[in-house]
């Protein structure tokens, strides 16, 4: 059992940055893929990014790319996800989620572990 933990949200003007972290315990981190996902009030839950065991892969969304960064230390179980130039429209529940598998890219509901999510909220 994987237990996964965000950190890092908060308020921030549109502009600035955050940088979200999401801690591993339970499992061998290196062997999961990571992803972030968010959610936006009265959204369905959407893919942001995700990395493979050792970075081999890093994927985002359209919406994100250049905007934002993945990357994982997998010395410290962590991933995280820094973000740039936020706009009002990333105001979402960002969740790490975990991957044990040989897809490179799997889909939202092959995750087989969700943190509990950490809010961000863009400011005008």
């Amino acid at each position: 059992q994987v237990q996964l933990v965000e950190s890092g949200g908060g308020l921030v003007q549109a502009g600035g940055s955050l940088r979200l972290s999401c801690a591993a315990s339970g499992g061998t981190f290196s062997r999961y893929i990571m992803g972030w996902f968010r959610q936006a009030p009265g959204k369905e839950r959407e893919f942001v990014s995700s990395i493979t065991w050792r970075a081999e892969r890093i994927y985002y969304a359209d919406s994100v790319k250049g905007r934002f960064t993945i990357s994982r230390d997998n010395a410290k179980n962590t991933v995280y996800l820094q973000m740039n130039t936020l706009k009002p429209e990333n105001t979402a529940t960002y969740y790490c989620a975990a991957y044990h598998g040989w897809s490179l890219r799997p889909a939202q509901s092959d995750y087989d572990y969700w943190g509990q999510g950490t809010e961000v909220t863009v400011s005008s």
